[in-house]
């Protein structure tokens, strides 16, 4: 660590990756930059600030790239991958079975495994999928305080089609406003679970028949995060616009930094060159 002209700390610098998390209680943070993992739960009520000097590079060839797309790739890697697909963000769009996928074998390692559709309590009910090998870092990431797998399934296919027959009865996305909020009530999950399969179950019938799924019966998993104040007011910082940001760290949730001076969130940025700095008094 170095002291700079501005009597702050540097703590990391480097291109920038989500948050890596572990289930504990509370979750534990650690924020990749460059070839450092940063502890941040011992950064809680410290000030901190994330500079950005301009440089993005592409999380997958590392060229730089004015722009990031797909939250990190350059445009040839956007276009090209099959990470970055459409049928990523809506899997039941999925089309591995027609011979077009962009990649088949990263299809084959990523798609035509297990998928778990869950239902989550981040912002309020949702229905959501996620790869087995996902569970439960996917509910970290989406700042759930409760989660409920419901179906293990044979593909990320088969996964998106049960997802669409619940979306018809239940949100299928996060709130984030509402998710940093901090009111967000726990629910029965399993009386929810109940309730919407049988709002479902003309649908579910005809998928079980057409492709098969697996019924889970599990235990609703409780999350807690590292906060310590959550914000009255949902300010969002931009590190496009503004260039250096932070403030007091006030908690950690999803891929969320909660600062006093407002909220950023980390996974938007994958791929920015940044330096984390403790400043001093903080």
């Amino acid at each position: 660590m170095e002291q700079d002209q501005s009597m702050s700390t540097l703590l990391a610098q480097g291109t920038l990756r989500k948050m890596q998390t572990r289930l504990e209680s509370p979750v534990q943070y650690q924020l990749p930059l460059g070839d450092q993992l940063l502890p941040m739960n011992e950064l809680l009520g410290e000030s901190l600030e994330l500079r950005y000097g301009g440089v993005i590079h592409c999380l997958h060839c590392g060229r730089d790239t004015r722009k990031s797309f797909g939250q990190g790739y350059c445009y040839p890697c956007f276009k090209r991958l099959a990470q970055c697909d459409s049928c990523i963000v809506r899997p039941q769009l999925c089309h591995y079975h027609q011979g077009t996928c962009r990649e088949p074998e990263w299809g084959e390692q990523n798609c035509m495994i297990d998928h778990i559709v869950y239902l989550a309590n981040s912002s309020g009910l949702k229905v959501g999928i996620t790869r087995g090998s996902q569970v439960p870092t996917r509910w970290m990431d989406q700042g759930a305080i409760q989660a409920l797998p419901i179906f293990r399934v044979a593909s990320r296919l088969h996964s998106g089609l049960l997802e669409v027959a619940i979306a018809r009865h239940v949100a299928d996305q996060t709130n984030w406003r509402a998710m940093l909020g901090g009111a967000v009530t726990a629910l029965d999950m399993r009386a929810e679970r109940d309730r919407l399969l049988a709002e479902c179950q003309r649908e579910l019938d005809q998928l079980q028949q057409q492709h098969g799924v697996q019924a889970m019966q599990a235990l609703p998993l409780e999350i807690h995060y590292p906060v310590r104040e959550y914000p009255q007011k949902i300010n969002s910082l931009n590190l496009d616009r503004e260039g250096t940001v932070g403030g007091r760290l006030m908690g950690i949730k999803g891929q969320y930094l909660i600062f006093d001076s407002g909220v950023i969130n980390v996974r938007k940025y994958g791929g920015y060159g940044l330096q984390l700095h403790r400043l001093s008094g903080g």
